[in-house]
């Protein structure tokens, strides 16, 4: 477990100046966005600038966190975007990066003493811990965005809002953060089961070689196939579906946890028999 635990303190090292400038660019989009929109707001109200009306669809007589939410989300969605497409290409470069340069890191990992299955359990952790990282820091942001708030827009202008109509006004606070957690469990189950499944196929690749590229894809497709069998088989006619939404949805968490613990088993075989030093 230490040796786990190390190995899981090390990728994230790794990870970490990439991970601040991330958080670090949320922060100054979001913030700026916040305060210019909360300006431009303000000025209108009071008559300083009329023209302000113009870049919003309507601005209330009181200003509440819901409206400010509202209309600064394009500037919550693109550094979420901008996480989501780093994640993701970390996601085969956590791997790769190991084999790049001459002498290979990944030798020296793969003859540490400890168990091979280690190093691929460390490396899932640290991506959804970088993952629960990015939403946490966007849930700590709300009081702190809040608070600017209530320090630009006066108390007469200004009224309170509930913060569950502040998270549904804006379309990234929606996607990152579901209201039930279930819904929580769900998507961020399903984005652990596609990391695992990308993981067992880059661990064909790196197994096979060029040979391995054609089982990856292989594996991949077989996986996707698999998930979205109830829908290819039943269709999304209800008239013709005779299977009850529970049933179907039981059946899909069925399949994912199939794929999921397919992926587990096999990458972990892989890289205790296959890959060698």
């Amino acid at each position: 477990m230490i040796r786990y635990l190390k190995l899981v303190h090390m990728e994230i090292y790794r990870f970490r100046i990439v991970l601040m400038v991330l958080i670090g660019v949320t922060a100054l989009c979001q913030m700026s966005a916040l305060i210019w929109t909360l300006k431009r707001a303000l000025s209108d109200l009071r008559g300083e600038h009329p023209e302000a009306g113009t870049y919003f669809s309507s601005i209330p007589l009181r200003i509440t966190f819901e409206w400010a939410m509202f209309n600064t989300q394009m500037w919550f969605i693109i550094p979420v975007l901008l996480c989501i497409s780093v994640l993701s290409l970390y996601v085969f470069f956590i791997w790769y990066r190991d084999w790049i340069g001459r002498n290979a890191f990944i030798y020296r990992l793969l003859m540490l003493p400890t168990a091979r299955r280690n190093i691929y359990l460390a490396k899932i952790t640290a991506l959804l811990l970088f993952v629960l990282s990015i939403v946490g820091f966007q849930l700590a942001m709300l009081p702190v965005h809040e608070l600017v708030i209530r320090l630009v827009v006066p108390a007469e202008l200004r009224a309170d809002s509930h913060i569950i109509d502040i998270i549904s006004s804006n379309q990234a606070l929606v996607e990152l953060i579901p209201r039930q957690f279930e819904q929580f469990f769900y998507m961020y189950g399903a984005g652990a089961v596609v990391v695992a499944a990308v993981f067992t196929a880059i661990l064909l690749e790196r197994s096979y070689r060029r040979l391995g590229i054609l089982y990856g894809l292989l594996y991949l497709s077989g996986c996707g196939l698999l998930v979205a069998s109830p829908m290819l088989l039943f269709g999304t006619n209800e008239s013709v579906i005779y299977l009850y939404p529970t049933e179907i949805y039981l059946m899909l968490l069925l399949l994912f946890l199939l794929v999921a613990s397919a992926s587990v088993w096999l990458g972990m075989r892989l890289i205790a028999k296959k890959i060698t030093v």
